[in-house]
């Protein structure tokens, strides 16, 4: 099939939604499809839309809709769509009812869904390929990775903040990778760094930088209020290390009802006991351990592809 995905997010950008689709669209040329990216939808020859954004992508969707009205739509629902945009947007609603699927990226994101929609969501999960080789960790420095841009959604600063509150003899260093997408937020970041001896922002790194530097990591912070299912929560299980997280769907979703590794958003002294409790108590950071690990096949390649594959199928005759 001829396969158009279209994402708001320009090329060469690092966003997680961006590379959502950049890995999507590998895994349909993959399975054999004709697949490209656009940041808009404008009457290219097209079999199936797959959009991400109900509400960003919504002219597109119409559009498609419009043009092609027996041909398959896919409509993959981000963070902001789920837990904001459809309830304050009629436009992102009408995506909704255009689409032929609904794609999560985590389950706990239908329960925000009516229940007419249910029928017609998907659940795929993030895949990322296991690392070669798990870096040696330090065994002098407790280090906790932050994997963001810094915006506001992010609440980037929450981690930096809790650990002014630990003790002095604490090892806890934190490791902030994201750019800065104003000036304000730059200027706040690196006052951070003059005031927290803890606390050091790397800005925007590559991918592979990235992830080698969180792989070393002992901990994941992830502070939003809120997600849809972050990539960087698949890459830190694979990879070995726990998270903590704010209590939001789109955690709770990857990381399971029970997991032992919330605080509350916007929590700093929570997230401030929990980073000592990881730091201090091995039973603790092996129970968070365990559990993480318990989860890495939800992010295997090979099971996104299959997913992939089985939700095509149901389209294979029209």
């Amino acid at each position: 099939m001829r396969i158009r995905i279209v994402t708001p997010a320009p090329p060469r950008s690092r966003t997680g939604n961006r590379i959502t689709a950049s890995r999507w669209l590998r895994i349909l040329r993959e399975l054999g499809h004709q697949a490209t990216i656009h940041q808009r939808f404008s009457g290219q020859p097209c079999d199936l839309l797959v959009a991400l954004h109900a509400h960003r992508s919504a002219a597109d969707i119409e559009r498609f809709r419009q043009s092609h009205p027996k041909s398959p739509l896919l409509l993959a629902l981000t963070g902001t769509d789920l837990y904001r945009d459809i309830a304050r947007y009629e436009v992102a609603r009408h995506s909704l009812e255009l689409a032929d699927r609904l794609i999560l990226l985590q389950p706990h994101g239908q329960r925000f869904l009516s229940q007419r929609f249910q029928k017609k969501t998907r659940i795929i999960y993030q895949s990322v390929p296991a690392p070669k080789r798990i870096p040696q960790r330090s065994k002098t420095t407790f280090r906790v990775a932050v994997i963001g841009h810094l915006r506001s959604v992010k609440d980037p600063f929450r981690a930096a903040m809790a650990t002014r509150r630990l003790p002095a003899t604490s090892k806890i260093q934190i490791s902030h990778f994201g750019a800065a997408l104003d000036s304000k937020m730059e200027q706040r970041a690196r006052r951070e760094m003059q005031a927290n001896a803890r606390y050091h922002w790397f800005g925007e790194q590559p991918r592979w930088k990235t992830l080698r530097r969180l792989a070393a990591s002992h901990l994941l912070v992830l502070s939003s209020k809120m997600e849809g299912g972050a990539n960087v929560v698949s890459e830190a299980i694979v990879a070995s290390v726990p998270v903590l997280s704010t209590r939001v769907s789109g955690s709770i979703g990857l990381l399971g009802d029970e997991y032992g590794g919330y605080f509350d958003v916007g929590d700093t002294i929570g997230l401030k006991q929990l980073l000592t409790r990881a730091e201090t108590d091995a039973d603790y950071y092996k129970t968070l351990s365990s559990w993480c690990g318990k989860r890495k096949p939800l992010f295997a390649p090979k099971r996104e592809k299959a997913t992939w594959k089985k939700l095509l199928q149901e389209f294979s005759s029209t």
